[in-house]
């Protein structure tokens, strides 16, 4: 069966053979980074083609590449066709460079070295607490990316396709438009930002982040119309924001940051909102799910875990560090998924 990965793939294996595959995921992941570097989804977006075809395409060594091929179609990734081409499937599609909703920077991201080599750090992690990025490199996940301008530019790419899928998710999700002024803090570019006003044109907002970030934005709010909309305002999560707006918003800002740190991030919009009953605490992040259950949230835990000491948060978690920080949740947002929790700041009185 084509296009079906994850649990469902292997429950009828035996206990030992689903063990030892669970073990395979640095083989696969290294075959899906491999066949997206080489574009092998492009090349196929005309229809399918042999092995010896897709080498002289991709400049690669035709028996190698086959023989990862394989791999991939196994998983459902491509499709092995009797006569021998290989045909892509709907999870090939999406590996493709130039279709909507493309993972193909994310699968290219999640195959680097700065972040294979992290996890092959984890138990430094486990035993320390520490992320096992800064063991590996010797500084932090952001200074690397900034040293090193084309690990820098793959990230930013992986994480803008990341946000727009998201960005549909959650603005399908919550109605943004209640709020007439919104602050997007630590809203990089102002992609998020830019989506929230095109869908609710009645709708002002200010973008917040690093000088060297915002510096790049105006290109991206023309392009989106909505430029004379927003106000750009260099600054600093952790420093005082702009108040009098109805919402302020952080979409994967505390994800990055241990629970020391996101109360820091809390605080200042608490602040913000002082003397603003009504205003609301919008935060963006991927929910956590159940226990014993399928959730790509508690994969990502463990990315923020291991790049920056951060971490992805259940609802429990959620309810605690906003509680210790003067908010409450006045929603229920779905877990196991990018979810909208909507907070009020509880007065000082309780």
């Amino acid at each position: 069966m084509t296009g079906v990965v994850g649990p469902a793939l292997t429950a009828s294996l035996p206990p030992h053979v689903r063990l030892l595959l669970l073990t395979d995921g640095k083989r696969i992941s290294r075959v899906l980074h491999v066949l997206a570097e080489l574009a092998v989804a492009d090349e196929l977006a005309d229809g399918p083609l042999t092995v010896a075809e897709l080498a002289v395409r991709t400049h690669a060594h035709a028996d190698s590449l086959g023989r990862v091929l394989r791999v991939a179609a196994a998983f459902g990734v491509f499709e092995e066709r009797e006569d021998g081409r290989y045909a892509l499937t709907d999870l090939s599609e999406v590996l493709r460079s130039d279709v909507p909703g493309s993972q193909r920077d994310m699968v290219l991201y999640n195959g680097t070295e700065m972040l294979w080599r992290s996890y092959g750090s984890l138990l430094h992690t486990v035993r320390t607490g520490r992320p096992a990025f800064e063991a590996v490199y010797q500084q932090d996940f952001f200074t690397h990316l900034e040293e090193n301008p084309q690990a820098g530019a793959l990230f930013d790419r992986a994480m803008t396709g990341m946000s727009r899928a998201t960005a549909r998710m959650l603005l399908d999700s919550y109605d943004f438009g209640r709020f007439l002024r919104l602050a997007d803090v630590g809203g990089g570019r102002g992609l998020f930002l830019a989506e929230v006003l095109t869908r609710h044109p009645g709708s002002r907002g200010t973008l917040i982040d690093r000088p060297v970030v915002t510096g790049e934005a105006a290109g991206l709010l023309r392009e989106a119309g909505v430029a004379d909309r927003v106000e750009v305002v260099p600054g600093d999560f952790f420093e005082e924001l702009p108040k009098g707006h109805d919402a302020y918003v952080l979409k994967a800002v505390l994800h990055d940051w241990d629970d020391r740190r996101a109360a820091a991030i809390l605080g200042r919009v608490r602040d913000a909102l002082a003397g603003r009953p009504d205003g609301r605490l919008l935060i963006c992040e991927f929910l956590v799910g159940p226990a014993n259950q399928w959730d790509r949230g508690k994969l990502l835990d463990l990315d923020m875990l291991v790049r920056f000491g951060g971490r992805e948060r259940d609802a429990d978690q959620w309810r605690a560090l906003l509680a210790a920080t003067g908010f409450e949740l006045v929603n229920d947002p779905v877990p196991g998924r990018w979810a909208v929790l909507e907070c009020r700041p509880v007065p000082a009185d309780g």
